[in-house]
């Protein structure tokens, strides 16, 4: 962006010992938006003063910040809230530079390489085998149950790059791939356990009931479970059976979980609690 008058000005501020002035002047430069960081990066190489640099650096993740919420709003606010598109716009958060197409283009390779394999003679359950064999044997994806040690696992293009990711990681990964493929399925949240339906393809994402689901399949491991594993599981684990858990999941409230989910990496430490806000605010306006 080219130095106004009014842009000099500011940046000659960010070193000002007054906090409200700090404030003030850090607001008015997160105004002028993206445009606005490069003059910040060359401030920041050739400032000295560790103070400054971590100002700039404060400045330019609010700016980013900015940006991805306004990102947030135009997807949540889209016909079809692409799943994809949802979950790379999470791990956008982290990765403020990265760009969308590379791991796009490998779930596309994915998907390819499933679609051969695909015809309509196979069963739901068999074409849902060729899919864990592609990802999981072909591909090599590995899954670990959630946690909040391990970030990247939380990140689908970290998910592609390393092949690993967790329970709800893996989940998206396999729904996005299902409805690239148009077979229906939703994601179900159980009580500590993120599954995915299979129903009959006259159904709507809507409509079906439990009663209407083939099997569900644990994304973790590719692993198929039938009604009868999932009652045995509702019971082992003292759930509630009354409760109807067979509720399929909208794509805004899958982004929303992962949201939620990956900001819990970050609520435990007292120099990252702030990015928790961040994101559960940035969940709260979906």
């Amino acid at each position: 962006m080219q130095v106004t008058k009014e842009i000099d000005a500011l940046l000659s501020l960010i070193d000002d010992p007054d906090g409200d002035v700090y404030l003030t002047v850090s607001g008015k430069l997160i105004d002028y938006g993206l445009p606005i960081k490069p003059n910040l990066e060359h401030l920041w190489e050739n400032s000295p003063d560790e103070e400054v640099q971590s100002r700039i650096e404060s400045i330019i993740h609010k700016l980013h910040l900015s940006d991805l919420e306004k990102e947030f709003v135009t997807w949540g606010n889209s016909a079809e809230q692409d799943l994809l598109i949802g979950a790379l716009l999470v791990a956008k958060y982290e990765f403020p530079e990265m760009v969308f197409q590379p791991t796009i283009d490998s779930i596309e390779k994915l998907r390819k390489n499933i679609w051969l394999e695909l015809n309509s003679f196979l069963t739901p359950l068999e074409n849902v085998n060729v899919i864990t064999n592609i990802l999981y044997e072909y591909f090599g994806l590995k899954g670990a149950a959630s946690t909040y040690e391990i970030l990247n696992e939380y990140f689908i293009n970290k998910v592609i790059e390393q092949k690993k990711g967790n329970s709800v990681s893996n989940t998206i990964l396999f729904q996005i791939l299902c409805n690239q493929l148009s077979i229906p399925s939703s994601i179900i949240s159980f009580p500590k356990l993120f599954l995915i339906a299979f129903y009959e393809p006259t159904l709507s994402k809507n409509e079906f009931t439990k009663e209407d689901v083939h099997f569900y399949v644990d994304a973790t491991s590719g692993h198929p479970f039938s009604q009868y594993d999932i009652d045995r599981y509702i019971k082992r684990m003292n759930i509630d059976p009354n409760i109807d858990y067979c509720k399929p999941l909208c794509n805004k409230e899958i982004i929303q979980t992962l949201i939620q989910e990956t900001a819990c990496c970050y609520e435990q430490k007292s120099e990252t609690h702030f990015k928790w806000e961040e994101l559960m605010r940035i969940s709260e306006m979906l």
